[in-house]
């Protein structure tokens, strides 16, 4: 830790920043994390189950009871669907495909702040390296002979210590982009595939008359 404080320290005013958006970025990746490893992780496969032998159980209010339990994206999409069963096909198809439009965003958002993130951290970096050597050489030409080697090489150290940290974070950051976005991907592609489902399961069971609507189960 003190090794670290002392590699921030000597880098300069420019490693503060690029320390503020190092923590930034952080937060980013902890919160996605959260969402698609917590909430967002519903297994849709299994949630279609529960809600098909639910509603096949003539038993609509429990189903919308389990989507409320949670505010995973299927369960909100699935909850839509079951709460306009009582109005028809029509009805069911356009609650669950706006209720697809509103929480697809959730997949994705955040994501591509951190490509954007990489980019800025690495121009800090950059930005830390240039005055870095600027201060060296200007130190150098202003110092007097026994003092030039180590004045310069403060100042080299500054600079790499600018150019490391901004990379540093830049890498982290596309890693955790293309890691975070495949998650998301591979989520939307479920999202859609549950949807159709859901919405085949409701508008065939409202079109039976095999279920009731929600508020009227038993």
């Amino acid at each position: 830790m003190q090794g670290f404080a002392e590699f921030i320290e000597k880098g300069g005013q420019f490693m503060y920043i690029n320390l503020a958006t190092s923590v930034l970025v952080m937060a980013i990746i902890a919160d996605r994390a959260i969402f698609f490893l917590g909430k967002g992780s519903v297994n849709a496969r299994a949630f279609l189950e529960q809600i098909r032998k639910l509603v096949l159980a003539n038993n609509v209010d429990r189903a919308v009871k389990l989507c409320s339990a949670t505010t995973a994206p299927v369960a909100q999409v699935a909850r839509a669907g079951l709460q306009r069963m009582h109005r028809g096909e029509i009805a069911i198809a356009q609650s669950i495909e706006e209720t697809l439009v509103d929480v697809t965003p959730m997949l994705k958002k955040r994501i591509q702040v951190l490509w954007s993130l990489a980019n800025i951290a690495t121009l800090i970096g950059l930005l830390g390296t240039v005055t870095g050597l600027i201060k060296a050489f200007g130190a150098v030409a202003a110092a007097k002979p026994e003092e030039r080697t180590a004045l310069l090489a403060n100042g080299i150290s500054e600079a790499l210590n600018n150019t490391a940290m901004g990379l540093g974070i830049a890498v982290s950051c596309i890693i955790a982009h293309a890691i975070l976005s495949a998650a998301s991907k591979k989520q939307s592609s479920d999202l859609e595939g549950f949807a159709l489902k859901i919405e085949n399961l409701l508008a065939e069971s409202a079109a039976s008359g095999t279920a009731p609507a929600a508020g009227q189960a038993h």
